[in-house]
C-alpha cells in the first residue's frame, strides 16, 4: 500500500506491506533508530512516538494506519540543533540511565506536558507508568519532567527555574524539611 506521512516535519511517501508495524517502518525503512524495540507487546514504551501530538507505542500501530498523519520521533525534537526542553531536562537531571528507554520517556513526557503543564510528581509517575526503565531510574526522570515543565512554562527569554532549585525542592520533600 502507498502511504503519505509527515515524519518530523518532512513529507514521506512509501510503499509498505499492510502488516508492517510503524516501529519497523521508522527503524528499518527510514533508519530512524532512536525509536527502540523493547518488547513488541506495547508493554515497555521504548517505541513511543508522537502521532499528531499524542503518545503512541509504535509497535502497536500498523504503518498504513498513519497515512496522512504526522509522526514525531526523538530525531525530530531538535531539528535546528537546539535541544528540546525535555532533552535538556533529561541531560541536566541525569535522567538518561542506560538510554534505551530515554526516547520513549521523552516523547511520552512531551505529550503529557502538553495537557498538564504544572504536574505533581505523582501525576508524572502515573503518566509514565506505561514506559518502563530497566535501570529503574524513575526518580531522575520525574525530576527531569518537572524541570522541563518549568522550562516550558517560563516566558520567552525568561530564566528557567533550573535544576538546582528542583533538586533542592526534591531534597526538602524527601527530608520533610
Amino acid at each position: 500500500m502507498r502511504i503519505s506521512v509527515g515524519i518530523n516535519g518532512q513529507p514521506i511517501d512509501a510503499d509498505v506491506e499492510p502488516r508492517l508495524l510503524l516501529v519497523h517502518f521508522l527503524r528499518d525503512i527510514l533508519a530512524l533508530t532512536g525509536t527502540q524495540i523493547g518488547c513488541d507487546t506495547t508493554s515497555c514504551g521504548a517505541c513511543t512516538v508522537l502521532l499528531d501530538g499524542m503518545a503512541v507505542k509504535s509497535c502497536g500501530v500498523f504503518a498504513v494506519q498513519v497515512d496522512g498523519r504526522e509522526i514525531t520521533t526523538v530525531e525530530g525534537l531538535a531539528p535546528h540543533g537546539h535541544l528540546h526542553p525535555i532533552q535538556e531536562a533529561f541531560k541536566e537531571c541525569h535522567a538518561v540511565q542506560c538510554g534505551f528507554c530515554t526516547a520513549g520517556m521523552m516523547l511520552a513526557s512531551i505529550a503529557f506536558l502538553s495537557h498538564h503543564p504544572d504536574p505533581s510528581d505523582e501525576e508524572i509517575r502515573w503518566a509514565l507508568s506505561g514506559n518502563l526503565c530497566r535501570c529503574t531510574g524513575y526518580a531522575n526522570i520525574v525530576k527531569a519532567v518537572q524541570w522541563a515543565a518549568r522550562r516550558m512554562a517560563a516566558p520567552a527569554g525568561g530564566a528557567p527555574t533550573g535544576v538546582a532549585a528542583i533538586l533542592a525542592a526534591a531534597t526538602r520533600d524527601r527530608d520533610g524539611s
